[in-house]
């Protein structure tokens, strides 16, 4: 048997003695125990979607940053390492 074999044969095997440990339950605690399955069902979902969300939001952040940091370059006169925007030439209000 190869590993991917006997790694589907012991989730098979874990999965039976679940559900035989389920049947062998009462009504009562068989309702607690699928309720508390559903909630580490969803929160398995919400954790796998919170790290699929977490990749794309990251690589947006770093577009938008890419993007921001090339506009604010962009018709900028450089005197060296110093920016001197097109807005800073006109003449200064007084307070």
């Amino acid at each position: 048997m190869t590993m991917i074999e006997k790694l589907f044969a012991g989730v098979a095997l874990a999965v039976c003695v679940v559900l035989l440990v389920r049947l062998c339950l009462g009504t009562r605690r068989q309702q607690r125990f699928d309720a508390a399955v559903r909630r580490a069902t969803q929160a398995c979902r919400r954790g796998a979607l919170r790290i699929y969300r977490w990749r794309s939001s990251r690589r947006e952040a770093e577009r938008v940053a890419e993007e921001a940091i090339r506009r604010a370059q962009e018709g900028v006169q450089r005197d060296g390492n110093v920016y001197r925007p097109r807005s800073f030439r006109g003449p200064r209000k007084p307070h």
